[in-house]
Formats: structure tokens, sequence, C-alpha cells
């Protein structure tokens, strides 16, 4: 019942993008601007369709995972040669949307904490405060740099996922003690600077530590959505807005797909899944770090 009530809930924002992007493509069509849409949709050898299927495939691998998202299309952007900071502030201003509606749903759906919301978001919100500043400044300046230390944390988080898949089974009868400020703020850091990882360190952190699993994903989601939002604001007042065409490509394949997230999360074998998404993030990681030392 809670699942189709999230697909459906899914499928209504869809047909209302889909809706939405129809008035746009005919309003753009009566006023003759295909022409120029193709263009600049073709600028920088097609990264937008590109974008569109990374966007497809994050989507995918974060509804059936949990986590994911930005650590796929950071990885992704830095291998194709995307600044540090170009790169974080595109994946926040298309995640703003994308986890504003799972946000949505999970308060929907009575899965969130206001206490435990509360107490991620706020330290969270000064942590992607300081992160989207530190790598405007370092990234435009030091990008070679930044780029090699964000490549090796993503490929960190790849060893993560892959050794997912073999980890056994926790005793969780009993609940650890955890600081969640401290673990709001350097999620919230981290994320922001390096593009992605509060799934993993601060969702993983806290089912680890035998909160709920569905309040500490729905909870952890809210606390996303607010430092993301932050992350995009705080970048768009230092960066303006650029790349336009790599958010518009992640948000509109992430939107696409959401719908389906949830069916596909009972069918896809999640070991499998640990396996093929660590690998993959560990080749690319690797790929960017040999190409910038070298």
């Amino acid at each position: 019942m809670i699942i189709s009530q999230k697909i459906q809930f899914r499928l209504n924002l869809l047909l209302i993008t889909i809706a939405v992007l129809a008035i746009t493509f005919l309003s753009m069509y009566s006023l003759g601007y295909l022409d120029e849409l193709e263009i600049i949709l073709a600028k920088d050898n097609y990264i937008f369709y590109w974008m569109l299927l990374v966007g497809v495939f994050a989507e995918i691998v974060a509804g059936s995972m949990g986590m994911g998202y930005g650590v796929i299309c950071t990885t992704t952007l830095l291998f194709l040669g995307i600044p540090p900071h170009a790169v974080s502030a595109s994946i926040h201003s298309a995640e703003s949307f994308t986890t504003a509606a799972g946000s949505i749903s999970h308060i929907k759906l009575k899965n969130v904490s206001k206490s435990l919301v509360k107490k991620l978001a706020i330290p969270a919100i000064i942590g992607a405060i300081i992160g989207a500043v530190s790598l405007t400044y370092l990234g435009e300046y030091y990008s070679k740099i930044t780029k090699t230390v964000i490549s090796f944390y993503t490929l960190y988080l790849g060893i993560q996922i892959f050794s997912n898949a073999f980890k056994p089974k926790q005793n969780k009868a009993l609940k650890k003690k955890t600081n969640l400020t401290r673990l709001g703020v350097i999620g919230g850091f981290i994320d922001s600077f390096a593009g992605g990882g509060w799934g993993p360190l601060v969702t993983g952190t806290l089912i680890k530590n035998s909160f709920t699993p569905r309040f500490a994903v729905g909870s952890s989601t809210v606390a996303k959505f607010i430092l993301t939002v932050t992350a995009a604001v705080t970048f768009f007042l230092t960066l303006g807005i650029q790349h336009w065409n790599i958010i518009l490509g992640l948000l509109i394949g992430g939107i696409i797909t959401a719908p389906f997230s949830a069916m596909l999360t009972a069918k896809l074998p999640v070991k499998n899944m640990f396996i093929i998404i660590g690998t993959l993030v560990i080749v690319m990681s690797s790929i960017t770090i040999y190409k910038s030392v070298f």
C-alpha cells in the first residue's frame, strides 16, 4: 500500500512535468525558438544528452539503494573534465527538485521524524555553506588539486559501496549513540564540497547505528533537501548560473525515472548493484586521478 502510494505520487509528478515540458516546447515552437534550442543543446559535445542518461542511471541507483545519486553524477562529471565548482553547483541545482519530490513523498508516508530532521538539518546548513564557499574559491583557482582530492574521495566511496555487498547483517538490538550535530555538519560540508556523499555517510551511519530504517531514510532525505537548496543558493550567489545544460539533463533524467524507482527497489539484486556501481565508481575515479596527476 505504501509503495503504491509512493508510485502514484511520483507518477502524478511525472505527468505534471511532462505537461509543463509540452507547454514549453509548444510555446518555443510557436515563437520560432526551436532551432536556437537545438544549437544550445548541442553545445559542449552534446553534454545535455549525456547528462540525461546519467540522470536516469543515477536515479535508478538512488531509488534501489537509497544512496549514490551525487556520487555517480560527481564521478561522471569529473571524468568528463567539468570544473569541480561547476560539478557541485550543477548537481545541487538539479537535486533541489528531485530531493523535494522524495521529501514530500516521505512526509506523506509518515517516514519522517521532525526532531531527527531538525538535529541533522541545522548543522547541515552550516556545513553546506562552508563547503560551497570553499569549493567556489578552491575549485576556481586550484581546479586541478581540488579535482584530485574529490576524485580520491569518490574512489573511497566507491570502495565503500563495493564492500557493502559483502558485509554481514548486523545485530541491531542496541542503538549506538550518534553525535547528530557533528554528523550533520560533516555530511553537509562533504556533500556540498564534493558534490555528493550525504547518503553513504549520514543515512548509512544512522542505519548502522540502529535507527529505524524508514525514519533514518525519510528524515535524512528531508535534511538532504534542506542542505541541497542551501548549497544551490550559495553557489548561485557566488557563481551565478553555469552549465544549465548539465542541470537540465540531470533534472529531466531524474524526474522521468523517479516514478519507477520504487518498483525497481524490490526487483533489482541489491548485492549485484553494490558490486557494479562500486566497481564503476572506482574505475572512473582512478582514471580521473591518473589524468589529474599525469
